[in-house]
């Protein structure tokens, strides 16, 4: 009979357990469509022009893994395109790949840029009233940029890339038994003449919550800056915005 009882409660351990490390492990997989503002600029010293660029939607990907493993940080990785053009009269001269590209001139520039984040981090909080993540970001920056003067048939074009160390962490606050929440995510660093931040604050709404999947739709504005010095004999100095909506998904 003992051993029945002793058993039974060993089965029924396992099973809490068990039960316990499905709440709190998943895998969340979202994308979102951000309608960009881009200003700025770029040239190869420190003297930049400032461009006018269209406005543009750029896309961003993601997949988090979270699991209840001590010690072990949770993983996400996050894809964002970063790309737009436009046509500039231009107010001053610069410098670009070696060519001068004088002021009251007519330009196309073109940016091609992205990036992607490998981020590692831990969850200090995480109930239905407050989440709160902290970790670190290693963004690998991937970037080409041309410009061409449409009278003088001037090109120019560059590329450029690197691994960027960024502090990163996420706050987000439920309410109960609704579905909705909000959330504030970033990554920033700042050292020596550069400096990077990506931010995001947005709105979500879970409209299905079930054991298999929980599908949660979200609107935000998203913010990056890119402030670089010689970066692969690069300069620039840009920032891209704008209101996005996305699909969340987790499994």
């Amino acid at each position: 009979m003992k051993k029945g009882l002793l058993i039974a409660a060993l089965g029924c351990a396992f099973a809490s357990a068990a039960s316990h490390a499905d709440t709190i492990a998943g895998v969340y997989v979202g994308a979102q469509a951000w309608q960009t503002d881009t200003t700025g600029g770029f040239a190869d010293s420190s003297s930049t022009a400032d461009f006018n660029f269209d406005d543009k939607t750029n896309s961003s990907f993601y997949i988090a893994v979270e699991h209840p493993v001590p010690f072990l940080p949770n993983v996400k990785v996050n894809h964002t395109t970063l790309d737009n053009s436009g046509v500039t009269a231009l107010d001053s001269s610069f410098t670009f790949d070696g060519q001068l590209y004088t002021a009251n001139s007519e330009v196309a520039t073109e940016i091609d840029l992205t990036s992607t984040d490998l981020i590692l981090y831990y969850e200090l909080f995480d109930n239905d009233l407050v989440s709160f993540d902290l970790g670190v970001n290693a963004k690998y920056i991937d970037g080409a940029l041309f410009v061409n003067d449409r009278a003088s048939a001037t090109q120019g074009s560059a590329d450029f890339s690197g691994v960027v160390p960024m502090a990163y962490s996420k706050l987000q606050l439920g309410l109960p038994f609704t579905g909705l929440s909000a959330y504030a995510e970033g990554s920033y660093l700042s050292f020596d003449d550069h400096e990077l931040s990506d931010y995001q604050v947005a709105v979500a709404y879970s409209f299905i919550e079930s054991i298999a999947i929980d599908m949660t739709v979200q609107v935000g504005y998203r913010n990056v800056t890119v402030d670089i010095e010689d970066l692969d004999d690069v300069y620039a100095d840009m920032e891209f915005d704008g209101v996005f909506a996305g699909l969340e998904l987790h499994f």
